[in-house]
C-alpha cells in the first residue's frame, strides 16, 4: 500500500477539503485527487463523497481511517528504529562482569540521554565472530582483544581503548593471601586455574605468551560450571588461584574471604580494542569513542607488560 496515498487520505479526512490537504502536504490539489483515486482503486471502495462543502468520508472511509492512522504510526516507528541517532546504540561487551561493561555503564551515567542497548553475543563468539557481527550490522560495536594478523574487513576499524590490569584472586588459605601485591615472577610455581580457556582464541593467545614470558603454570583443564563454581573452588583451596581484571565485577559470600591482589613490577595488561564500522553514522558511537579515549588516560603508571602484538 502506498504510504503517501494513505498519508494524503488522512490529511484530507482531517481537513475535510482536498485543497486544504494539498496545502498541508505542500502538493497540488490535483496530486491529492490522484492519490486518493489510486487508493480507492487499490481498496476497491469509495473513501470520500464530494459535496459543495468539501469532501466527506463515506462509511468505508470512516472504517478505514483509524487503520490508516495506525499504518502511519507504524511507519514512523519503523523509520525511527533505524534512523541514526534515533535507535539505540547496540554494543557487545562479551561479558557483563568485565571492564568493557563497567566502562559502558560509566559512559551511560554521563550520557543518560543516549539510548543504549548492551548485549552479549553467544558465549563461544570469538573476535572473528564479533567482527563478522559488526560487519553485518547486527551490532554497532564490540570489545575484544585484536591479535596479530587479525583480518579486518574493509569498512571495519579497531582501536585499543582499554588497558586492563590483572589481579590475582586467591582464597584465605593460599600462600599469597597476605600479600599486598605480587610480581609475575612470584607467581611462578603457583597453579593459576582458568578452566575452559579455548585454544585458538585471542584470549588463549594472550595467556600463552604471558605464561611463556614469566614461566607461569596456567591450568585450563576442567569443565566450566560458571563463575560462582570457580569462586567456590578458589575460596576453599590452599593451592588454586585465578587471574581477574582489575575492573571486573565479581560477587561472593563474605564467608569466602577471597583476596584480590594487584600484580605489579610489571603490571600485566590485557589490551582490549573497540571494533566498529567506519561508515556507521550513529552519533552516539562517536561519543562513545571519545569517552573511551578520555578514560584511557587512566592507564596504570610504572612498568607494564603487554603481549608483543599490542606494544605501542
Amino acid at each position: 500500500m502506498d504510504l503517501d496515498a494513505v498519508r494524503t487520505f488522512v490529511a484530507a479526512a482531517d481537513a475535510g477539503q482536498f485543497q486544504e490537504a494539498a496545502d498541508t502536504l505542500s502538493v497540488t490539489q490535483q496530486a491529492v485527487s490522484k492519490r486518493i483515486a489510486a487508493l480507492e482503486k487499490d481498496l476497491d471502495v469509495r473513501l470520500f463523497t464530494r459535496t459543495a462543502r468539501g469532501a466527506q468520508l463515506t462509511i468505508d472511509g470512516k472504517a478505514f481511517l483509524p487503520h490508516a492512522r495506525e499504518l502511519l504510526r507504524v511507519a514512523e516507528r519503523a523509520d525511527a528504529s533505524v534512523r541514526p541517532g534515533r535507535r539505540a546504540l547496540r554494543v557487545d561487551v562479551s561479558n557483563r562482569r568485565t571492564a568493557p561493561a563497567v566502562l559502558l555503564q560509566d559512559f551511560y551515567r554521563m550520557h543518560a540521554e543516549i539510548d543504549l542497548d548492551v548485549v552479549t553475543l553467544d558465549a563461544d563468539t570469538d573476535v572473528e565472530g564479533a567482527i563478522a557481527a559488526v560487519e553485518a550490522g547486527t551490532i554497532d560495536a564490540t570489545f575484544h582483544a585484536v591479535p596479530p594478523r587479525q583480518h579486518l574487513p574493509e569498512a571495519v576499524r579497531a582501536a585499543q581503548v582499554i588497558d586492563e590490569p590483572h589481579q590475582l584472586l586467591v582464597g584465605p588459605r593460599h600462600a599469597l593471601a597476605s600479600a599486598h601485591a605480587v610480581t609475575p615472577a612470584r607467581l611462578a610455581g603457583h597453579r593459576i586455574w582458568m578452566p575452559g580457556l579455548d585454544r585458538g582464541t585471542e584470549v588463549s593467545a594472550y595467556y600463552k605468551e604471558l605464561a611463556a614470558t614469566f614461566g607461569l603454570t596456567i591450568d585450563v583443564i576442567g569443565p566450566v560450571f560458571g563463575n560462582e563454581a570457580l569462586l567456590d573452588e578458589v575460596a576453599d583451596s590452599p593451592e588454586l588461584a585465578t587471574l581477574v581484571g582489575e575492573r571486573s565485577r565479581y560477587l561472593w559470600p563474605d564467608s569466602y574471604d577471597l583476596k584480590r591482589i594487584p600484580v605489579r613490577d610489571p603490571t600485566l595488561i590485557y589490551p582490549i580494542s573497540l571494533i566498529w564500522r567506519d561508515d556507521n553514522p550513529h552519533p552516539a558511537l562517536v561519543e562513545l569513542r571519545d569517552y573511551l579515549d578520555f578514560r584511557r588516560a587512566d592507564a596504570p603508571d610504572g612498568e607494564v607488560w603487554l603481549p608483543t602484538w599490542a606494544q605501542r
